[in-house]
């Protein structure tokens, strides 16, 4: 019975270090891919982008992930390995009725979650429909609303690193801020530059892309239709001062993605602030900082095993 037990454990071991890879059937036929991994309490990660997948985070931290949280990396919807709906719904409602199936099928009461960029518009559309869900977040650089980053963050930046070029279009009421971003994003990718948004060198900006050709057939389709529902562009700062749950808010001070003064309108009343010397991509860059924030943060809200 002895050699049993130690069996057991042996291999389910080896499960967990491995990953268990899986596809969840949503209630509309979505295919949603899901890889569990690691040990500890449950950390559901909810990617950015819109639609830049799990895999950031599993292929740049997720050993250090994986030695403090059973990770549950998703695909959301019309994105990466998961596939997209028939009727394109790509709604807050239909995105957390997905998060939930998740949870109910791995048996999982509680958890926490973690969101980086978009992922942070996306944790609180969440909490606000399923609070029972989640007892912690973890917002790593998280845009809690896209046209505060827009206007404070890229647009900012983008005004800077053009420096006496025609910056008309950044003043132009005519234009949206999606319009202005996408004018903004080719302008600064004609200079190859660019890469100034998001990191501290454009070498980081080729390991990253790099690893998107790592994954087969990836699905952009969430990318291109967010837009189109207005919940993702809510402010939702002023909604944090009524979460209870315990936060670690972590922002770059050289993040213009997001924008280094995004957190000031940041008011949840149980929450860790740290700032870091990071840009956007704390997992690439300078996560010593970031590993060291989530262990403070594990370790104060009692999440260690």
């Amino acid at each position: 019975m002895k050699k049993v037990v130690f069996l057991f454990i042996i291999l389910f071991g080896c499960v967990r270090v491995m990953g268990q890879e899986r596809i969840v059937t949503t209630t509309d036929s979505v295919r949603l891919y899901v890889k569990v991994k690691g040990s500890g309490p449950y950390l559901l990660y909810l990617h950015g982008g819109p639609g830049s997948g799990s895999y950031w985070l599993e292929n740049f931290s997720g050993e250090f992930f994986e030695r403090h949280f059973t990770m549950v990396y998703l695909d959301q919807r019309g994105v990466g390995r998961s596939s997209s709906p028939p009727d394109g719904n790509y709604s807050m409602d239909r995105m957390a009725a997905d998060f939930e199936q998740v949870r109910q099928e791995l048996h999982i009461d509680r958890w926490l979650t973690l969101g980086h960029s978009f992922g942070g518009i996306l944790q609180m559309g969440y909490i606000e429909r399923c609070p029972a869900s989640v007892e912690g977040m973890i917002m790593l650089n998280n845009t809690l609303s896209l046209n505060d980053s827009f206007e404070n963050g890229w647009l900012k930046k983008t005004e800077e690193l053009l420096q006496n070029e025609d910056c008309a279009f950044l003043h132009d009421d005519s234009l949206s801020g999606m319009d202005k971003l996408a004018i903004a994003a080719g302008r600064l990718q004609e200079k190859n530059i660019s890469w100034k948004i998001f990191y501290a060198s454009p070498e980081s900006e080729v390991r990253l892309n790099r690893s998107f050709s790592e994954l087969a057939h990836f699905n952009n389709d969430f990318s291109g239709n967010f837009a189109r529902f207005p919940e993702y562009f809510r402010d939702y700062r002023p909604a944090t001062s009524g979460i209870g749950v315990p936060v670690l808010f972590f922002y770059g001070r050289n993040d213009w993605s997001v924008g280094p003064e995004h957190y000031k309108g940041v008011h949840f009343p149980n929450m860790i602030l740290w700032g870091s010397d990071v840009g956007h991509m704390p997992f690439l860059e300078n996560c010593e900082d970031m590993e060291h924030s989530i262990e403070v943060y594990l370790t104060r809200n009692g999440f260690v095993q």
